[in-house]
């Protein structure tokens, strides 16, 4: 687990405008503004005649309607999202990374964002559905969500 200080503007921008993050699966997420925004990112299948087949909606999804909720003279109070790689991608991880956990093992990859009205931070975290004292797969991911925010082009200081 790293913490990010990813420049505000950029990421801002790569979140909310851009197709950067659209990827990633958003489990939660809550906005402050006038009022407190709480988004549960689970899909409900019954509202579909063809469910997606996946548990959790895309960014891509939800990315306008968080924007319209953001957006406007004021910035917000603050926010907080947890968005976590799809389980394909997972899977992609994995087999990048030379990793020897089964999809299975991984409850989730995940970049919590966290806006306080002046300051954004990125915490990367992991959670596994068994307990193992092996790190490689935190510091796979780690370093993943590094060369995220370096290909797309955000500045950021990281802390352990």
């Amino acid at each position: 687990m790293i913490t990010l200080t990813p420049d505000t503007k950029a990421c801002m921008s790569h979140l909310l405008l851009k197709d950067t993050f659209d990827s990633l699966s958003l489990i939660e997420g809550e906005i402050t503004t006038y009022n407190k925004f709480t988004i549960d990112g689970y899909i409900h299948k019954d509202f579909y005649e063809e469910a997606p087949d996946r548990e959790y909606s895309l960014w891509s999804e939800l990315r306008s309607h968080c924007l319209s909720i953001i957006k406007g003279k004021r910035t917000p109070l603050g926010f907080k999202f947890i968005l976590s790689l799809s389980r394909e991608d997972i899977i992609g991880f994995l087999e990048q990374g030379g990793l020897r956990y089964r999809p299975e093992e991984i409850q989730g990859l995940y970049m919590n964002l966290r806006y306080d009205g002046t300051h954004l931070a990125c915490v990367t975290g992991t959670s596994m559905h068994t307990f193992t004292m092996d790190k490689s797969l935190d510091e796979a991911w780690d370093r993943w969500v590094q060369t995220f925010y370096a290909n797309a082009g955000i500045a950021f200081e990281s802390c352990r």
